[in-house]
C-alpha cells in the first residue's frame, strides 16, 4: 500500500509541474543584474577623501511579454549598499548609464534619489531600494541584451559625476 500512495504522489507531483501556466514560464521571470560599485571604476577614477569605498547593487528587472515573446514593457528595482566612504559622504543620484568599462554615457535610468533626498549613512553604512521603476521596452531589450554595455553609478556632492561605479552583469 506504501508502495501505491508513493507512486500517486509521484504522478501527482509530477503532472503539477507539468501544468504551469504561462505567468511562471522563464520568459516572465525577473531579470537580475548586479554590479560591484568602485570609486577607482570612475573614468577618472575617484582621488582622496572619497577612494576608500566600495559596494554592491542590484537590479531587478520584472519584464513583460508579447505574445512572441520579445519584451514589450517592464519596470526596474533597484537595491544598492555602500560603505566604507568617509562619514561626511552621502549619495544625491544613483542610474543606470550606457558605456563599456573606461567610457562615460548619459543618465537612461534613474532610480528616484535627489539632492533634496539624499542617501545618508547609518553606521557607516549608505543603503537604498527603489521599485517600480519604468524602463521603457527597447532600452530593457539592449541592457538584456549586452549587459557588460551599461554600468551602474551613484554620485556624491563632492563627485557628482559619479563616486562609485560597476558594470552590469546578469546573474539570473
Amino acid at each position: 500500500m506504501k508502495r501505491c500512495g508513493a507512486l500517486l504522489l509521484s504522478l501527482c507531483l509530477f503532472g503539477a509541474a507539468g501544468c504551469s501556466d504561462d505567468s511562471t514560464s522563464p520568459s516572465n521571470l525577473p531579470i537580475v543584474m548586479t554590479a560591484s560599485l568602485s570609486p577607482a571604476n570612475e573614468v577618472p577614477a575617484i582621488a582622496i577623501p572619497e577612494n576608500t569605498g566600495h559596494g554592491a547593487a542590484q537590479i531587478t528587472f520584472n519584464v513583460t511579454r508579447d505574445g512572441t515573446g520579445a519584451i514589450s514593457g517592464g519596470t526596474a528595482e533597484f537595491h544598492f549598499q555602500l560603505n566604507g566612504f568617509p562619514s561626511s559622504t552621502t549619495i544625491i543620484a544613483a542610474h543606470i548609464h550606457p558605456g563599456a568599462a573606461g567610457v562615460n554615457g548619459g543618465v537612461i535610468v534613474n532610480t528616484g534619489i535627489v539632492a533634496g533626498s539624499p542617501v545618508s549613512q547609518s553606521g557607516g553604512v549608505m543603503s537604498f531600494t527603489s521599485a517600480a521603476v519604468s524602463v521603457p521596452a527597447a532600452l530593457l531589450q539592449s541592457i538584456v541584451s549586452n549587459p557588460a554595455g551599461f554600468y551602474f553609478n551613484v554620485h556624491s556632492p563632492t563627485n557628482s559625476g559619479g563616486v562609485a561605479r560597476g558594470q552590469l552583469n546578469r546573474v539570473q
